[in-house]
């Protein structure tokens, strides 16, 4: 969550109400409760073509899902609290957004644990010359809240009202996958990447992982920062895409655009102060499609740990000056782990690739 000049709407509740009542009002609508966040589109938000990026898109849905998380959790009546991200779940980028067009980020809370937020997110993007809208994502994010007095605390959230058991249900569901699957990302945690910050890329061998491969350092400021003085969810992601950008770009030297993420999992907290760095590598390229693997490592100027926050699958596509998907050149593999690597990311295309035919067949 951040501040920022956008447009904030939620359900609201009459003046005549008193505060108890109110209170009481708010528990039983939180399933109704909406935020909605509306930026139009600048230069700075866009590449040199004028897509805009997908990391000004995850920080602005990071940003609703925040707002929406954080007045939920703050509802009850004993310790004020921030929602922190934890996760976000695989995000399809529908459509490109452009400059000039008007993203309207709306965000609805969808399910609760005791200590955890369902937050279910939409983009549109609107012309507002011709007033034409279009979905351009979805996305789900889970947050947690932690105590505005001990940054360790994590709060219970409050209850919410399903429209029905089943709503319920199938929300405890979507919880414990995406708590197993958490479980699963972090025992790759500990694998590393040195930085490449500085390569010389006329010795790499062009569209092999090492010559694409790159890496960004960040020192985490008050801007990037919550109430806790913690990093945003969304600067992070902002982040990640760039790299991943880059990366995508270096490999195919065209334009190109964020297609998708896999769930990002946010393993731990980092705080203002430190040292980010940003790594990236390509692990698998299908015809038209490129995966790459970010990680971000975060290092206490003061003090000697270092550790793997944030973990994720970037999924990006090349285009030509039409906006056209291009060929993607193949990837060259140079080690056994590259070829592990790879033949994992296969999985995953194919495993991702099976599901929308699945979900288009039912569309039909």
């Amino acid at each position: 969550m951040g501040l920022f000049n956008e447009t904030c709407s939620s359900v609201k509740h009459p003046a005549s109400i008193t505060p108890s009542s109110q209170a009481t009002q708010v528990l039983g609508m939180q399933a109704k409760a909406q935020c909605q966040i509306s930026r139009i589109m600048r230069p700075d938000d866009a590449n040199i073509v004028g897509n805009v990026h997908g990391g000004t898109i995850l920080k602005m849905i990071e940003e609703a899902g925040g707002i929406i998380s954080t007045r939920h959790c703050n509802t009850h009546t004993g310790d004020r609290c921030v929602a922190a991200l934890a996760r976000v779940e695989r995000t399809d980028f529908l459509h490109p957004m452009f400059i000039g067009e008007v993203a309207h980020v709306s965000a609805e809370i969808t399910y609760v644990s005791k200590h955890s937020v369902e937050v279910q997110v939409n983009v549109l993007a609107e012309n507002i010359l011709t007033g034409t809208t279009k979905l351009t994502n979805k996305a789900t994010l889970w947050y947690v809240p932690f105590s505005l007095e001990n940054v360790d605390k994590i709060i219970e959230v409050p209850s919410i009202e399903y429209k029905s058991n089943e709503q319920e249900i199938e929300g405890k569901k979507r919880y414990e996958a995406q708590k197993m699957e958490r479980l699963e990302t972090k025992q790759r945690n500990g694998e590393i990447i040195m930085p490449v910050i500085s390569p010389d890329r006329q010795a790499k061998e062009p569209f092999s992982v090492g010559f694409s491969q790159s890496s960004l350092i960040h020192l985490v400021g008050p801007s990037d920062c919550t109430l806790h003085g913690f990093v945003h969810g969304g600067v992070t992601m902002k982040l990640m895409d760039e790299v991943a950008g880059i990366i995508a770009a270096r490999h195919c030297k065209t334009n190109i655009v964020t297609a998708s993420v896999d769930a990002i999992n946010f393993h731990r907290k980092i705080k203002k102060g430190c040292v980010v760095t940003v790594s990236g590598r390509m692990t698998f390229t299908s015809n038209k499609s490129m995966e790459i693997e970010v990680f971000v490592d975060a290092d206490r100027v003061f003090e000697p740990e270092k550790y793997r926050a944030v973990s994720a699958f970037f999924t990006f596509i090349s285009l030509d000056k039409d906006g056209k998907p291009l060929p993607v050149p193949p990837l060259k593999l140079e080690t056994e782990e590259e070829k592990k690597r790879f033949e994992e990311g296969k999985v995953r295309y194919l495993q991702t690739k099976a599901k929308r035919q699945t979900e288009k067949a039912r569309q039909q």
